[in-house]
Formats: structure tokens, C-alpha cells, sequence
């Protein structure tokens, strides 16, 4: 197994960023913005966006994303990133319609997917690629939200733009070795089983400059 030294150390400057800022960015914040750290909730089935250092034993052979009921678990935080053709500067809040990357912080590989069937329930599978937050155009994803900014209180959804499908859940659960553990996948059509929310993490604060004269506090009234 590759071992990522790099993101280890990534993720311990994480966790004293928090400790540093948890009282002021933590509360504060009412948008996720680009280099956060967070959580991801599937509101539908209560389970956290997880990914480990265990390959899936079909399809691709990448490395395997679910879900996962325990709040404390440090494989579940994701850093908010932009794209290779649009840089995400910290601290910006992350729009609507924008497409992101997310990496998983403790192997470093982006949140992935392709038209391999999904192990349990042959959706689409969603994997984790690349290396040390590099990958490729099949590890972006458009933020669907219902204003002019993601909002940590708001459900939103994840399209991954290569194909159209949306990130999702449906309850499908694995055996040996990850017990438990739900299926994630993608899948065309909006549901209940594609809504996130942003949960427990490091928010980045913006910055007066990056943040101008704009009024995010009243977004515009569009269908979601």
C-alpha cells in the first residue's frame, strides 16, 4: 500500500488550525469556503463521506469511498479545493455551480468517478485517485446549491461533471473487512439519497480583500 507522508502532515497542520481558530472560524462562519476541511453528512442515511487505504476488490481497483455512521472518524474530513483550469483561493466562498475538487486529507486522492459499476448495488462508482491531490478531469464536481453560495445549514448536491450523476448513498451495506460501511455511488436523478451537508471542520476565514463589497447574507431565490 502507498503511504502519503505528506498528507499526514497536511492533516496534523489541519487539526492545529483548528485548535488555533476553532472559536473564531469555527461558529463564525456561515458559508464553506475553498481550502476549508470538513465533513460531509448524507442527510438521508446519517453517514459521513469516508475513504480509507482499502482498493475495492472489483471495477476499478481504486481506492474505496463510503459511508460511515462515526462522527470522530478521521478518514471523513475532505479539503475543499478548485480545479487544475480554476484556482480556489482560500478563504473565497465556494458559489453555486462551481466546480470543485475535494481531497481526501489522510491519503491525499481526489473524490473520483467513471462508468465503473459500483461493487453492491452497480451504480456508478465513486473512488478516490490520484496522488498527493493531483488527478484528473474525472475528480470534479459541481456544487448544486439553491442561492449565490454553499451554506454550511444548507442540503446540497455533488454532479460530477464528466458524466451527469450525482453523489449519493442508498443504503447498501459492505461486509468484511469495512462492516458496515454504506456503498457510496452516483447516480443520474435528483433524490433524497444525493442531499450533503457540511459538518464538523476547519472553515477558512475570507479575507476583507477577497470578500469586497459582496453581500452573500441574501442569496438569490433559484430552483433546487
Amino acid at each position: 500500500m502507498d503511504h502519503y507522508t505528506g498528507s499526514s502532515h497536511f492533516l496534523s497542520s489541519c487539526f492545529v488550525l483548528y485548535y488555533l481558530f476553532s472559536l473564531s472560524l469555527g461558529t463564525e462562519l456561515s458559508f464553506v469556503t475553498c481550502g476549508s476541511v470538513v465533513k460531509l453528512l448524507n442527510i438521508k442515511h446519517n453517514v459521513r463521506l469516508h475513504s480509507h487505504d482499502v482498493r475495492y476488490g472489483s471495477g476499478s481497483g481504486q481506492q474505496s469511498v463510503t459511508g460511515v455512521t462515526t462522527v470522530e472518524d478521521s478518514n471523513s474530513y475532505w479539503s475543499v479545493r478548485g480545479t487544475n483550469g480554476a484556482h480556489c483561493h482560500r478563504g473565497t466562498p465556494v458559489k453555486c455551480g462551481q466546480t470543485i475538487r475535494l481531497t481526501h486529507v489522510n491519503t491525499g486522492r481526489n473524490l473520483h468517478s467513471h462508468y465503473f459499476a459500483s461493487p453492491l448495488s452497480s451504480n456508478q462508482e465513486v473512488s478516490a485517485f490520484g496522488d498527493e491531490g493531483e488527478g484528473d478531469h474525472l475528480d470534479e464536481w459541481t456544487v448544486q446549491c439553491g442561492g449565490v453560495v454553499w451554506e454550511r445549514e444548507e442540503a446540497v448536491r455533488f454532479l460530477h461533471t464528466s458524466t451527469d450523476a450525482l453523489l449519493s448513498v442508498t443504503g447498501e451495506q459492505y461486509g468484511r473487512p469495512i462492516h458496515g460501511q454504506r456503498e457510496v455511488h452516483a447516480m443520474m436523478g435528483h433524490s433524497q439519497h444525493s442531499l450533503w451537508k457540511a459538518m464538523e471542520g476547519v472553515y477558512m476565514k475570507p479575507s476583507e480583500s477577497l470578500m469586497g463589497n459582496r453581500d452573500y447574507s441574501h442569496p438569490s431565490h433559484t430552483e433546487f
